[in-house]
Protein backbone atom coordinates (compact mmCIF):
# COMPACT_ATOMS: atom_id res chain seq x y z
CA UNK A 1 0.00 0.00 0.00
CA UNK A 2 2.75 2.25 0.89
CA UNK A 3 6.14 2.47 -0.93
CA UNK A 4 8.09 5.23 1.13
CA UNK A 5 7.34 8.58 2.74
CA UNK A 6 9.78 11.69 2.35
CA UNK A 7 9.58 14.48 4.68
CA UNK A 8 10.56 16.55 7.80
CA UNK A 9 12.06 14.49 10.71
CA UNK A 10 10.06 16.20 14.02
CA UNK A 11 10.84 13.36 16.47
CA UNK A 12 12.81 10.52 16.72
CA UNK A 13 13.80 8.00 19.39
CA UNK A 14 14.86 4.21 19.13
CA UNK A 15 12.20 3.09 18.23
CA UNK A 16 10.09 5.32 16.91
CA UNK A 17 10.55 8.51 14.29
CA UNK A 18 7.71 11.09 13.57
CA UNK A 19 7.81 12.44 9.81
CA UNK A 20 6.18 15.27 8.84
CA UNK A 21 4.33 15.18 5.06
CA UNK A 22 2.12 17.38 3.13
CA UNK A 23 1.03 18.32 6.75
CA UNK A 24 0.30 15.39 8.65
CA UNK A 25 2.60 13.51 11.12
CA UNK A 26 3.49 9.77 10.31
CA UNK A 27 4.07 7.70 13.15
CA UNK A 28 6.62 4.86 12.26
CA UNK A 29 7.97 2.31 14.01
CA UNK A 30 11.71 1.84 13.64
CA UNK A 31 14.80 -0.64 13.82
CA UNK A 32 17.42 0.46 16.28
CA UNK A 33 20.05 0.60 13.48
CA UNK A 34 17.85 2.86 11.56
CA UNK A 35 17.43 5.16 14.62
CA UNK A 36 21.01 5.23 15.26
CA UNK A 37 21.50 5.89 11.30
CA UNK A 38 18.71 9.28 11.19
CA UNK A 39 19.65 13.02 10.66
CA UNK A 40 19.33 15.41 12.83
CA UNK A 41 15.24 16.79 13.51
CA UNK A 42 14.40 18.95 11.11
CA UNK A 43 15.94 17.58 8.18
CA UNK A 44 14.39 16.07 5.14
CA UNK A 45 14.34 12.28 5.57
CA UNK A 46 13.12 9.30 2.96
CA UNK A 47 12.14 6.09 4.57
CA UNK A 48 10.95 3.05 3.13
CA UNK A 49 7.13 1.62 4.77
CA UNK A 50 5.85 -1.72 5.23
CA UNK A 51 1.98 -1.55 6.39
CA UNK A 52 1.45 -4.09 8.47
CA UNK A 53 -2.50 -4.25 9.80
CA UNK A 54 -3.76 -6.89 13.17
CA UNK A 55 -6.79 -7.26 14.26
CA UNK A 56 -6.69 -4.26 16.86
CA UNK A 57 -4.27 -2.26 15.28
CA UNK A 58 -2.20 -0.63 12.06
CA UNK A 59 1.53 0.03 12.06
CA UNK A 60 3.63 2.12 9.88
CA UNK A 61 7.68 0.21 9.81
CA UNK A 62 9.71 2.25 8.54
CA UNK A 63 13.85 1.76 7.18
CA UNK A 64 16.21 3.77 5.47
CA UNK A 65 17.27 1.05 2.97
CA UNK A 66 14.42 -0.55 0.33
CA UNK A 67 16.73 -4.01 1.26
CA UNK A 68 15.93 -3.82 4.97
CA UNK A 69 12.46 -3.56 4.27
CA UNK A 70 11.83 -6.22 1.66
CA UNK A 71 13.85 -8.29 4.30
CA UNK A 72 11.69 -7.67 7.27
CA UNK A 73 8.69 -8.44 5.00
CA UNK A 74 10.14 -11.79 4.06
CA UNK A 75 11.57 -12.59 7.50
CA UNK A 76 7.49 -12.18 8.88
CA UNK A 77 6.50 -14.67 6.90
CA UNK A 78 8.33 -17.09 9.09
CA UNK A 79 6.00 -19.14 11.32
CA UNK A 80 6.79 -17.42 15.02
CA UNK A 81 8.17 -14.26 13.66
CA UNK A 82 5.84 -10.90 13.95
CA UNK A 83 6.56 -7.80 13.15
CA UNK A 84 8.25 -6.85 16.39
CA UNK A 85 10.66 -9.89 15.93
CA UNK A 86 11.62 -8.65 12.70
CA UNK A 87 12.16 -5.29 13.85
CA UNK A 88 14.57 -6.82 16.10
CA UNK A 89 16.34 -8.66 13.60
CA UNK A 90 17.10 -5.47 10.98
CA UNK A 91 17.73 -3.35 14.18
CA UNK A 92 20.43 -6.07 15.64
CA UNK A 93 22.30 -7.72 12.23
CA UNK A 94 23.47 -6.00 9.50
CA UNK A 95 22.23 -8.13 6.37
CA UNK A 96 25.33 -9.20 5.15
CA UNK A 97 25.73 -11.07 7.93
CA UNK A 98 21.97 -12.23 8.61
CA UNK A 99 22.52 -14.04 5.22
CA UNK A 100 25.65 -15.65 6.23
CA UNK A 101 24.49 -16.50 9.87
CA UNK A 102 21.63 -18.15 7.80
CA UNK A 103 23.63 -20.04 5.32
CA UNK A 104 26.20 -21.31 8.14
CA UNK A 105 23.50 -22.10 10.06
CA UNK A 106 24.96 -20.24 12.57
CA UNK A 107 22.29 -20.48 15.33
CA UNK A 108 24.48 -18.77 17.96
CA UNK A 109 24.29 -15.90 16.46
CA UNK A 110 20.70 -15.66 15.78
CA UNK A 111 20.34 -16.46 19.20
CA UNK A 112 21.87 -12.99 20.62
CA UNK A 113 19.09 -11.37 18.72
CA UNK A 114 16.81 -9.98 20.98
CA UNK A 115 13.67 -12.34 21.15
CA UNK A 116 14.85 -15.12 19.50
CA UNK A 117 15.25 -18.94 21.02
CA UNK A 118 17.10 -21.85 19.99
CA UNK A 119 14.23 -22.97 18.58
CA UNK A 120 13.14 -19.81 16.23
CA UNK A 121 16.77 -19.68 15.15
CA UNK A 122 16.46 -22.75 13.93
CA UNK A 123 13.27 -22.50 12.31
CA UNK A 124 14.15 -19.05 10.88
CA UNK A 125 17.20 -21.03 9.36
CA UNK A 126 14.90 -23.41 7.48
CA UNK A 127 12.95 -21.55 6.30
CA UNK A 128 14.89 -18.48 5.39
CA UNK A 129 17.29 -20.98 3.45
CA UNK A 130 14.60 -21.71 1.05
CA UNK A 131 13.56 -17.87 0.78
CA UNK A 132 17.10 -16.94 -0.02
CA UNK A 133 17.01 -19.31 -2.74
CA UNK A 134 13.45 -18.14 -4.34
CA UNK A 135 14.57 -13.92 -4.12
CA UNK A 136 17.85 -14.35 -5.86
CA UNK A 137 20.44 -12.01 -4.69
CA UNK A 138 19.56 -8.77 -5.51
CA UNK A 139 16.27 -8.66 -3.25
CA UNK A 140 18.45 -8.15 -0.01
CA UNK A 141 21.89 -7.19 -1.22
CA UNK A 142 23.09 -4.11 0.62
CA UNK A 143 26.12 -2.50 0.22
CA UNK A 144 28.53 -4.57 2.06
CA UNK A 145 29.11 -3.09 5.49
CA UNK A 146 31.45 -6.17 6.32
CA UNK A 147 33.48 -8.11 3.92
CA UNK A 148 33.25 -11.74 3.61
CA UNK A 149 36.39 -13.42 4.56
CA UNK A 150 37.19 -15.59 7.98
CA UNK A 151 39.20 -13.21 9.46
CA UNK A 152 36.21 -10.93 10.23
CA UNK A 153 34.01 -13.56 10.79
CA UNK A 154 36.22 -14.59 13.67
CA UNK A 155 36.80 -11.19 14.86
CA UNK A 156 32.46 -10.74 15.15
CA UNK A 157 32.33 -14.01 16.57
CA UNK A 158 34.87 -13.35 19.80
CA UNK A 159 33.20 -9.75 20.27
CA UNK A 160 30.28 -11.75 20.25
CA UNK A 161 31.03 -14.33 22.76
CA UNK A 162 32.43 -11.25 25.27
CA UNK A 163 28.84 -10.55 25.77
CA UNK A 164 28.56 -7.11 22.69
CA UNK A 165 25.49 -6.78 20.45
CA UNK A 166 26.00 -7.44 17.21
CA UNK A 167 25.37 -4.69 15.81
CA UNK A 168 27.72 -2.94 18.31
CA UNK A 169 30.44 -5.57 17.28
CA UNK A 170 30.03 -5.12 13.54
CA UNK A 171 30.12 -0.93 13.82
CA UNK A 172 33.57 -1.56 15.90
CA UNK A 173 34.84 -3.68 13.00
CA UNK A 174 33.65 -1.39 10.28
CA UNK A 175 35.11 1.90 11.93
CA UNK A 176 38.09 -0.23 12.37
CA UNK A 177 38.46 -1.05 8.83
CA UNK A 178 37.35 2.20 7.69
CA UNK A 179 40.84 3.52 9.50
CA UNK A 180 43.09 0.97 8.53
CA UNK A 181 44.91 0.97 4.99
CA UNK A 182 45.70 -2.51 5.22
CA UNK A 183 44.04 -5.90 6.99
CA UNK A 184 44.75 -6.21 10.47
CA UNK A 185 45.57 -9.46 12.03
CA UNK A 186 43.13 -11.02 14.40
CA UNK A 187 44.34 -9.71 17.74
CA UNK A 188 45.02 -6.28 16.68
CA UNK A 189 41.63 -6.06 15.01
CA UNK A 190 39.81 -7.17 18.20
CA UNK A 191 41.81 -4.95 20.33
CA UNK A 192 41.03 -1.98 18.32
CA UNK A 193 37.54 -3.04 17.66
CA UNK A 194 37.06 -2.94 21.81
CA UNK A 195 38.13 0.67 21.60
CA UNK A 196 35.20 1.53 19.32
CA UNK A 197 32.57 0.11 21.51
Amino acid sequence: MFEYIKGTLTEKDPLRAIVEAGGIGYRLSIPLSTFNRLPALKSTVELYLSHVVREDSETLYAFLTKEERNLFETVTTVSGIGPKTGIAIIGHIDIASFQKAVANSDIRLLSKIPGIGKKTAERLIIEMRDKFKGKGKGSFVAAPQIQENDLLSDALSALLNLGYAPLDAQKAIQAVLAEKNEEPDLGRLIAAALQKI
